[in-house]
């Protein structure tokens, strides 16, 4: 079967505070699946534009548990390999008052560490439009070597590369920025944050991030929205457009937003969508998933999108 995306990365275990505050103060969780890649996977899904998956499961229970989701959501499982002998990686999360979110993990030595990039045969990446990789996989070997060798025999395929920086710092064993940096000159189109770019020490400007390496930026802003800025190799020509975001009243939980935004924005691409077009819709996206709990299980489909754009 032919599919316009691949992604690739981490899928893991997001532990989702019943109530707001510090760590410290959190009396109980629920177990969420989670991981940005396979939240953009699963978004991707449930906007009806199925993608391939590559990510890497441990034989523990809770990797069984991530492996039933996936297969729920309707996620192929040809690229999903499984890793024995190591642990699920677990990220718990905290919210202040206004569900903004923090993330504690604890992933040392975990499956998603031993991502097996290998089993994308070429065939696959000549009929696949965009590859979409994350941040998570590069902080770490073997993971960070198998995404740079997916992402170089996919532009030798003409593959779009498509890439979230997803800053974590706490996970890096080196200094980010070089890593990063050689990431940015193979990236086609580059989705980040503030909190991205300062984390790792990268350029400030659109401008200077275009010069890095790829063609078009989507600098996004939480509620304040999001910017598109591209260069003459983008699909429009050298140009900037904006969105200013969508009102929600009662945000319950930011967690997966970026990851929301992100399946939105990708789904557009595939589409041949005009920027404007592309901005809101990811925003929209992005919106709905702030009013549930969760990452994945809030990512909203294509129906529940165009609602909420239209009511406003």
């Amino acid at each position: 079967m032919t599919r316009k995306v691949l992604v690739a990365g981490e899928t893991l275990i997001d532990f989702i505070p019943e109530q707001r505050g510090p760590l410290a103060d959190v009396e109980s969780f629920a177990r969420r699946a989670g991981g940005a890649p396979a939240n953009v996977a699963v978004g991707l899904a449930r906007l009806d534009r199925t993608p391939w998956f590559c990510t890497a499961l441990a034989t523990d229970a809770f990797g069984s548990y991530l492996g039933d989701v996936l297969d729920r959501e309707g996620i192929p499982d040809r690229f999903v390999t499984r890793v024995p002998d190591r642990q699920t990686a677990l990220a718990f999360v905290s919210h202040d008052p206004g569900g903004d979110r923090e993330f504690t993990f604890y992933r040392s030595e975990t499956a998603d560490r031993h991502l097996d990039t290998g089993v994308v045969g070429d065939d696959v990446l000549e009929s696949v439009e965009f590859v979409v990789v994350g941040g998570v996989t590069l902080t770490a070997e073997p993971a960070r070597s198998a995404t740079f060798e997916l992402v170089e025999r996919a532009r030798d395929r003409n593959c779009l590369i498509c890439f979230d920086p997803n800053v974590r710092p706490e996970l890096w064993e080196t200094e980010p920025a070089p890593t990063i940096e050689r990431m940015l000159a193979a990236t086609d189109v580059l989705k980040a944050t503030r909190d991205d770019l300062d984390g790792a020490g990268l350029p400030a400007t659109p401008s200077e991030l275009l010069a890095a390496g790829p063609d078009v930026v989507l600098l996004t802003a939480g509620r304040a929205g999001a910017r598109l800025v591209a260069d003459e190799g983008s699909p429009w020509g050298t140009g900037q457009w904006s969105h200013t975001g969508y009102s929600v009243e009662d945000v319950v939980d930011t967690t997966g937003a970026g990851d929301a935004f992100l399946a939105g924005a990708i789904s557009s691409l595939v589409d041949g969508a005009d920027p404007e077009a592309t901005l809101a819709f990811a925003n929209a996206v992005a919106a709905v998933s702030t009013t549930r709990r969760g990452a994945m299980n809030a990512l909203p489909d294509r129906r529940t999108v165009a609602q909420f754009a239209d009511e406003r």
